[in-house]
């Protein structure tokens, strides 16, 4: 499930963003969370009940011109205020279903937006870390772990195995190109991309199993009933003018854009929150 959700992402994104994206990445970072924003406010719109929501928050602003009106009278006071505590109970109930549900989307978007501009290909000659972390109930010794390397990429120091069930190899690129490496562990063989110099492209950093990999669908997800919990090589990050860089800053800077969007559009298309 996880592969294939990854798999039709990919394919609509990568026809979507790559063209643009990846030489002119305002465009997508501009666009693509004011399309987060309007989806949102759609999917909104069809799940939440919006009379009802409407309905609270009249009752709410009533409760507050009752403490205005009475505030000479504690005990209407403090009934005014009870109603409000609960009407605001009522008042979350009423969104959470479309806050859940249009979170979907939402996050599908910024996934794909974080694999696109996240990262970019390591230069000839950089020297990163693969580390491979094992799930320590599957029994498995980190020296059951062996690495093959493509022509391209060499050992920069010996590997690194520890008690927690790490392994760590330093590796140098010595060659521009998109490597892919294989691990070897208990007959199985995995492999990991490595993308190094060339033109900026969808860089993978991370492979997951279970549906973490669906935050990182640069890669296939590893098997859910193997015993390797991760692998991950480190990338550059990449270098966005005038917009926030790395994972985190992407995530940010969408979602906030998106809240704008959505905030600013709502009425247009007759959405009450």
């Amino acid at each position: 499930m996880v592969a294939t959700i990854n798999n039709v992402a990919n394919a609509i994104f990568d026809l979507l963003m790559a063209p643009l994206g990846h030489e002119w990445v305002a465009i997508d970072m501009l666009v693509w969370p004011c399309v987060m924003g309007v989806v949102a406010l759609q999917v909104y719109k069809m799940v939440s009940n919006q009379a009802a929501i409407i309905s609270v928050k009249r009752q709410i602003s009533m409760h507050l011109l009752e403490i205005r009106l009475f505030r000479d009278d504690i005990m209407q006071v403090f009934k005014s205020l009870v109603q409000i505590v609960v009407k605001n109970f009522l008042y979350i109930a009423h969104n959470l279903t479309p806050m859940v549900v249009m979170l979907v989307p939402m996050v599908m978007v910024m996934v794909q937006m974080v694999s696109h501009y996240g990262y970019e290909p390591s230069k000839v000659g950089a020297v990163e870390l693969l580390h491979v972390k094992l799930d320590s109930s599957a029994g498995v010794s980190t020296k059951d772990v062996s690495l093959s390397l493509p022509e391209g990429v060499s050992l920069d120091a010996p590997v690194v195995r520890t008690a927690s069930g790490d392994v760590f190899w330093r590796l140098r690129a010595e060659q521009a190109g998109d490597h892919t490496l294989a691990l070897k562990l208990g007959g199985r063989e995995l492999v990991k991309q490595w993308a190094v110099g060339g033109d900026v492209r969808r860089v993978p950093v991370k492979r997951l199993r279970s549906w973490e990999a669906l935050l990182y669908p640069g890669e296939a997800a590893l098997p859910s009933d193997g015993p390797v919990v991760s692998i991950e090589l480190a990338s550059d990050v990449r270098a966005l003018d005038y917009f926030p860089d790395g994972e985190g800053g992407i995530l940010l800077w969408a979602m906030a854009l998106s809240i704008v969007a959505g905030i600013a559009l709502k009425d247009v298309f007759g959405v009450t929150f």
